[in-house]
């Protein structure tokens, strides 16, 4: 099976950086779609950042600018550096990717990383 294990979330104070990772594990032939998305409290699953298939990068407007989204194919691995943090961005982000194995291609979500930004 596949697997997608995030890290780097946390408590950090307006104006700080994070940086989340994603890495994916088990017998992957190819990775297309690649992305991160949060959910507040409340409030729907929104998409934050992608790297569709060929590695062309988009932003939702709220981050433009203080998030850059990147990836290391050789590690099948997914970043999401996070400055200038806000308390709007405060939310649990999940990491998702389209993966091509011997079932195919699938989508995987990351079991999500909280994101808590205190004033």
């Amino acid at each position: 099976q596949v697997h997608l294990v995030e890290s780097g979330g946390g408590l950090v104070q307006a104006g700080g950086s994070l940086r989340l990772s994603c890495a994916a594990s088990g017998s992957i032939w190819s990775i297309g779609f690649m992305g991160w998305y949060c959910q507040a409290p409340g409030n729907e699953r929104e998409l934050v950042a992608s790297m569709p298939n060929g590695g062309r990068t988009n932003y939702a407007d709220s981050v433009k600018g203080r998030f850059t989204i990147s990836r290391d194919t050789a590690k099948n691995a997914l970043y999401l550096q996070m400055n200038s943090l806000v308390p709007e961005d405060t939310a649990v982000y999940y990491c998702n990717f389209n993966v091509f194995s011997s079932s195919g291609w699938n989508a995987y979500w990351g079991q999500g990383t909280q994101v808590t930004v205190s004033s």
